[in-house]
């Protein structure tokens, strides 16, 4: 017997009661992950992206995501930028690619004041029309019935008052962009200085080579044809500057129809 209080026997016993050997656990098998062919893969890949671009398609030509949501008008000066935006006819809330760019401009520039227009599309949400005004360089007509007329002999606008400083009344027999007389008058105006054209009561042409102006409080010049007019121009400021300084008695006519040979009457 042992200290414990056990026999041989029973510690034979016990020894032959546990196992005579532990066996390994057995390995477990993971499952094997099933995969989608590679086929499949790629159908249902395109699925996807197809789902994908409709989706976006949509938002972007009958969602909101990119609407119309400002009309900016730039450039113009006189012209009301209400009225261009009106003319457009472009409505906040339509899509950006649903934007009749073409239709816009084209109705914008039927405006008589329009010289020329462009529309773009502000992405993400605006549209911009950018406007270049016809400038007036003469008016033509009555009082109460009178028209701006630009570089080109268009008349564009009215006025019922006194025309913008600078712009010079005009007399011609049929004003317009066809007529020989306007066109000639019209380069006159256009060479003389700034200064020199607030100075001018009127212009009238009778004919290409008869062309005549007559200055406010001065004398009248007789300018002939619009041959040389930048020329004209210069001598004209010159002579006006002498009689202004006292230096050049002053004249009621003067003929600069051949600038190499000034009259003085």
């Amino acid at each position: 017997m042992s200290r414990l209080g056990t026999t041989t026997r029973d510690r034979s016993r016990g020894q032959r009661r546990r196992p005579a050997g532990r066996r390994g656990a057995a390995a477990v098998t993971p499952l094997r992950r099933r995969r989608m062919p590679a086929r499949r893969r790629r159908v249902l890949t395109l699925a996807l992206s197809g789902t994908l671009l409709v989706v976006l398609g949509w938002a972007v030509w009958s969602g909101p995501l990119l609407a119309v949501r400002s009309v900016q008008v730039d450039g113009v000066t006189t012209l009301p930028a209400e009225l261009v935006r009106e003319t457009a006819g472009v409505d906040r809330g339509t899509p950006l690619l649903r934007i009749d760019v073409e239709g816009a401009r084209a109705a914008v520039a039927d405006l008589p004041q329009v010289e020329s227009v462009s529309v773009t599309r502000g992405w993400p949400d605006r549209v911009v029309i950018t406007v270049e005004e016809r400038t007036p360089l003469a008016v033509v007509g009555e009082a109460g019935r009178r028209s701006l007329v630009d570089a080109r002999g268009v008349l564009f606008d009215s006025v019922s008052g006194e025309p913008p400083a600078g712009v010079v009344p005009l007399a011609v027999a049929d004003p317009g962009p066809d007529d020989e007389e306007t066109a000639a008058a019209l380069v006159v105006i256009a060479a003389l200085p700034a200064p020199l054209r607030e100075q001018v009561a009127g212009v009238e042409a009778p004919a290409v080579d008869g062309i005549v102006l007559q200055m406010v409080d001065g004398p009248t010049v007789w300018w002939g044809s619009a041959e040389q007019s930048a020329d004209k121009a210069r001598i004209l400021e010159a002579l006006l500057e002498q009689v202004a300084a006292g230096t050049l008695d002053p004249a009621d006519e003067l003929d600069l129809s051949v600038p190499e040979a000034v009259v003085l009457r």
